[in-house]
């Protein structure tokens, strides 16, 4: 009896290489390029390395670094030990990163050497994991380590449910949830996106997402192994980079901010794009105007799809077929999505209610959390998104609002309830609430509003500088407004909607 074919997602990944290992699979900005058997052996050096310091499968990977080519070799290294990638948001304060890893119990962490420091004085928290460090030019004591061991790994056998990855969404009452997603949920999601959106070996994807979420870590780059594609990788998203780096590829993929600043560019148009097949936006909903105005300028049509961290990609507009400004397309195969009102039974076509989803594609519950996972699924398996949105008669799906208040801000998720405990730790500060408004850039801007105690001498620039020090700038408000009270309704909630009406 033949030996079952593993689900490890890098072997998922290597059996889309393309045939000749010397194929370019990135070019950085500065010109540097690496080969498909670049990765495999740089890879190999690192799951060797991370075994040697004692790692098993199934140990969590803590890893907080800026992004790098040998970031990715990180990452699939990772994956070919059979051990558990936990990507973090390089914006998190001490206070998060205390969190993260008392909770997700790493058995190594790898950080930016400017914060080796801090890292050593948490690593209490995390039970005495072993520390290495990696910067944003590729070097640190990983790379010293792995450079001394074997270029060759056998990539550990995995089974379809086995976790590959723990990501933490931020939490509406401020406790952040590991999400935890096996190289099935991985494998099959990519497999789908990768037909579905028409990714062969001739493609080059223009990669200036951040690579510790799921649209620039596993839908961007998955896409990309599975086809035995190319990249070109920027660090960041920078307006002039982008554009000179266009002409040279056939796909690129970003969140609506990344849009708008290119429609902000004089020098923008049909010239630069005239060899992109494909532009695909995520992470936050993309303003009907943007579409339309992009359309406009370069004759390209924007294809947006929905996800979320738990899931992956759930629906997307088609790559043949009607690309629908305000929607996000059609359920991808193999997902069965669903429309139902309070009482869980399904709405027909064009009502609004909260969408549910099922399928390979979805997580198999949050880290240490049974009570919320069973709370988070349907008795019939499907998962509550905690978006809400109508389907019409034609199957295209429109999220029209989130059920529980999230902000997107720049295509990062930001949940009010977290940053108002923090605002109403300020000594002055009576209550807060932090609400999303239109912004032209990043979609929404967070906006704090704050009821002082009477008498209390209260600044916004002094709340501001409170937050820098205890949340990552991105969730830090771009405003804050002082107010005698907050407008409540007669069960004593606070109206968030009249105070969006009220500071838009």
């Amino acid at each position: 009896m033949a030996n079952k074919e593993s689900s490890n997602l890098y072997a998922v990944y290597a059996r889309g290489f393309p045939p000749d290992p010397t194929a370019t699979l990135l070019t950085t900005d500065s010109g540097q390029s690496y080969t498909y058997a670049d990765a495999e052996r740089l890879s190999a050096r690192v799951a060797n390395c991370l075994l040697d310091i004692g790692l098993r499968a199934g140990d969590r990977v803590t890893v907080q670094v800026e992004k790098s080519p040998q970031l990715l070799f990180l990452y699939l290294g990772v994956l070919r030990a059979g051990l558990v990638f936990h990507p973090l948001n390089t914006a998190y304060t001490r206070e998060e990163l205390q969190y993260f890893l008392q909770d997700a119990a790493p058995a190594a962490v790898v950080c930016d050497p400017a914060r080796e420091a801090l890292f050593e004085e948490l690593r209490g928290s995390a039970a005495g994991a072993k520390l290495m460090t990696l910067d944003s030019s590729g070097n640190g004591s990983l790379t010293a380590a792995a450079a001394g061991c074997a270029d060759q790994f056998v990539t550990v056998h995995n089974e379809p449910a086995d976790m590959a990855a723990l990501l933490y969404s931020s939490g509406t009452t401020g406790r952040s949830k590991g999400i935890m997603l096996s190289h099935d949920n991985l494998g099959q999601n990519t497999r789908v996106l990768k037909d579905y959106w028409g990714f062969t070996g001739r493609d080059t994807l223009l990669h200036a997402l951040p690579i510790f979420h799921v649209h620039g870590l596993f839908v961007a780059i998955g896409c990309v192994l599975m086809s035995g594609a190319g990249m070109r990788w920027l660090p960041a998203f920078h307006v002039e980079k982008v554009i000179q780096a266009l002409p040279d590829c056939t796909v690129m993929m970003g969140v609506p901010t990344y849009y708008t600043r290119l429609l902000a560019e004089p020098s923008f148009g049909p010239d630069c794009c005239d060899g992109v097949r494909l532009f695909v936006s995520g992470s936050a909903p993309l303003l009907a105007d943007t579409f339309e105005e992009f359309r406009r300028r370069t004759g390209k049509t924007i294809l947006e799809r929905y996800g979320m961290s738990e899931t992956g990609m759930n629906t997307s507009n088609p790559l043949q077929g009607e690309r629908r400004a305000g929607t996000v397309g059609l359920p991808l195969p193999g997902v069965s999505l669903r429309i139902v009102g309070p009482d869980g039974s399904e709405l027909p076509p064009g009502q609004v209610g909260d969408i549910q989803v099922k399928g390979a594609n979805v997580f198999s519950g949050y880290w240490n959390l049974p009570e919320k996972t069973a709370e988070d699924f349907t008795a019939d398996g499907y998962f509550n998104t905690g978006d809400q949105g109508r389907v019409d008669a034609d199957g295209y799906v429109a999220i029209v609002g989130r059920a529980r208040d999230m902000i997107i801000t720049g295509g990062l998720n930001v949940y009010p309830k977290e940053i108002e405990l923090l605002i109403d730790d300020i000594p002055g500060v009576r209550e807060s609430a932090v609400i999303g408004l239109p912004h032209p850039d990043f979609g929404e801007a967070v906006t704090a509003i704050v009821v002082p105690e009477p008498g209390a001498a209260l600044e916004p620039g002094d709340i501001i500088a409170y937050l820098k020090q205890h949340a990552a700038n991105f969730k830090i408000p771009k405003s804050v407004h002082l107010v005698e009270s907050l407008p409540r309704n007669t069960m004593g909630k606070v109206q968030k909607n009249l105070l969006r009406a009220q500071f838009s």
